[in-house]
């Protein structure tokens, strides 16, 4: 990436994760379409409050000032909304101060269909088909779940990744969960040398890697782990893996299945992906939290949803 052109790191995020709409959303279920097509154009002046996305975009957005010249990082909103009953969306997104002007309103149908019009890295949303549907498709994209922690303080912007089906593929996991840790450990040792096969998140990671180029060492305010149930020995295969991608991942913990809401905590993540969801479930107590409904942990949620 360079600094006067070149690629920039472009995240989608859904209407519902940029702001609370709630309340908007009880009147859609509840009394259906007109009823809340009406009461949107009735409070299209009310501000929306802050919804789960909101403090990564406003970080992510800085990314642009502290970088200057050509914007490296672009915002696109996705929503089920009409334009018409979108107004009161992008007015909220005026009033915030956020510089998000390319949207696409999909009138009711799902919007992820233009994730990869928009050339998009990176999907998220609170609609978990929606999300189910970008990864099927070949995108990086994570159901955002409510927080029960508040956002960072911290100015440097923190992504913390699992590893095996986010940023690898679920191969390993399916050997764990099918055979066990013993034969998960043996696979791991025997094919050390052997590179992991890349998960829906290796272009997101790749993305954010080339954005930290941008900056002079030292002074970078992107920072990346992987928070990873593995241990050693199966953490060579990881290493080599990124070396072979050529990628640098600031920290990396391998806790052998601990808890991982804690180091998360410490890390200071402003968002943190997995696949599993009971991981996910106890993470969200601590720091924001996507879940990648990915692989092997949830083939049989996807049967039955």
């Amino acid at each position: 990436m360079s600094q006067s052109a070149g690629p920039k790191l472009v995240i989608a995020i859904s209407s519902t994760a940029l702001f609370d709409m709630r309340e908007s959303h009880s009147i859609y279920e509840n009394q259906g379409v007109a009823a809340y097509a009406l009461y949107q154009r009735e409070h299209e002046d009310d501000i929306l409050e802050p919804g789960e996305a909101f403090p990564l975009a406003t970080k992510l957005l800085r990314i642009n000032e502290k970088l200057g010249g050509e914007p490296k990082v672009e915002i696109v909103l996705l929503s089920r909304n009409s334009a018409d009953t979108g107004l009161r969306v992008f007015n909220s997104i005026a009033h915030h101060g956020l510089n998000i002007s390319r949207a696409a309103f999909s009138g009711g149908n799902s919007p992820y269909r233009y994730v990869s019009a928009f050339g998009c890295d990176l999907f998220l949303s609170t609609h978990a088909e929606d999300v189910r549907s970008a990864l099927d498709s070949g995108m990086a994209a994570a159901t955002l779940l409510p927080s029960q922690s508040g956002p960072s303080e911290s100015d440097e912007l923190r992504f913390a990744f699992d590893g095996d089906a986010v940023l690898f593929s679920d191969a390993s996991e399916r050997i764990f969960k099918e055979q066990g840790l013993d034969a998960f450990t043996a696979n791991e040792k025997a094919s050390a040398h052997m590179p992991l096969d890349a998960g829906p998140f290796k272009g997101f990671l790749q993305a954010l890697h080339g954005l930290q180029a941008e900056f002079p060492a030292g002074e970078c305010p992107i920072r990346t782990a992987l928070v990873t149930a593995r241990a050693a020995p199966a953490h060579e295969r990881v290493v080599r893996t990124l070396r072979d991608w050529d990628i640098r991942i600031d920290e990396s913990l391998f806790l052998g299945g601990l808890s991982k809401g804690d180091f998360l905590n410490s890390f200071g993540a402003d968002v943190f992906f997995d696949d599993q969801q009971d991981h996910c479930s106890s993470a969200s107590e601590y720091v924001a939290t996507g879940h990648v409904p990915h692989g092997v942990a949830n083939e049989t949620k996807q049967g039955n949803s």
